[in-house]
């Protein structure tokens, strides 16, 4: 019998097909689709958090947000999306500024705003809260602490298992921002702890490591400082966060299915699982996956479908 070569999908939308199909109206700036396909998301926050971040990435170069926007001035959903978009545009900006160099605090300033009247207009809705952590980030000195902590109050309050919402505070805390390796596990760890069986949270301690990574890897002079860097993955700390994280989540769920939203949590898992060589672990992962997959973390450390092909043949899910 023939054994069929792996070919991983990197859809950017995870599988949300109306969200695929929502994302042709932004191209030809219809804005009446967005409103559709978020009142018809409504109050399931994982789904809606997935839509209007990958929706705010996609309306950055274009004025759909701001066409529906001057149509419902003081439509809940347009503000929330335009809001999204702000912070993204924001992030775009500080990208093409380079590491280190501020941004007009003038367009800060702005998406906070924005940020703040979403929230007005949708009291219940925690994305506005996540848009406004996350853009957080780009003033120099940070905010003050009262300041976050009491965005992050009304976060929480809102959604407390928020992988997403937690994931802007635990980038805020890193040391690439405002904050140190130590602080950002603390807050990771202390996450995890507090999670019901079954609950994502705990693959943030994969994020902070992902993170970590990234910040040794731009601080490596040479590459045989980066080739060095190879036991970060598979020391005996990383293993036991890989598998206390799937005990406590995978092996918790009680739904098979892996949503859009939490795809990309998945990956960081399996990513983790196989850096560390957990093959019962790894294996089961990239079963639940099948072919989809994202294109972070596994970007971070080569080609993301030569590694996926290598770990497949290597753990042989499907067997």
């Amino acid at each position: 019998m023939t054994r069929h070569r792996f070919a991983p999908r990197f859809d950017p939308d995870c599988g949300d097909t109306a969200l695929s199909s929502t994302r042709h109206d932004i191209v030809i700036g219809r804005w009446q689709g967005l409103r559709e396909l978020l009142r018809a998301t409504g109050p399931h926050w994982l789904a809606r958090g997935h839509r209007v971040r990958l929706l705010a990435q996609a309306c950055t170069s274009s004025s759909t947000a701001e066409t529906w926007l001057a149509a419902e001035p003081h439509g809940a959903d347009a503000l929330v999306l335009y809001a999204a978009t702000e912070t993204a545009r924001a992030f775009n900006l500080a990208i093409a500024a380079g590491r280190g160099v501020p941004i007009d605090r003038r367009r800060v300033d702005s998406a906070v705003m924005a940020c703040l009247r979403a929230a007005e207009a949708y009291p219940d809705d925690p994305t506005p809260w996540t848009s406004l952590i996350s853009v957080a980030r780009l003033y120099p000195s940070g905010v003050r602490r009262q300041e976050l902590g009491r965005w992050w109050d009304e976060l929480h309050g809102r959604d407390q298992y928020s992988v997403e919402g937690h994931l802007q505070v635990l980038h805020y805390y890193s040391a690439r921002w405002h904050g140190s390796h130590g602080l950002m596990y603390d807050f990771a760890r202390d996450a995890a702890g507090v999670a019901p069986p079954g609950c994502a949270l705990p693959v943030l301690v994969q994020y902070a490591r992902v993170e970590e990574y990234r910040q040794h890897l731009d601080a490596a002079q040479d590459s045989r400082a980066s080739m060095g860097l190879g036991q970060h993955w598979n020391n005996d700390g990383a293993a036991s966060d890989v598998r206390r994280t799937w005990q406590r989540w995978i092996m918790g769920r009680t739904e098979s299915a892996v949503e859009p939203g939490e795809l990309r949590d998945v990956n960081y898992l399996a990513h983790g699982a196989c850096s560390a060589g957990l093959q019962d672990v790894a294996a089961s992962l990239l079963r639940m996956l099948g072919q989809r997959a994202t294109r972070t973390p596994w970007s971070y450390t080569g080609d993301p479908e030569k590694q996926l092909v290598k770990w497949h043949k290597e753990f042989r899910p499907g067997s």
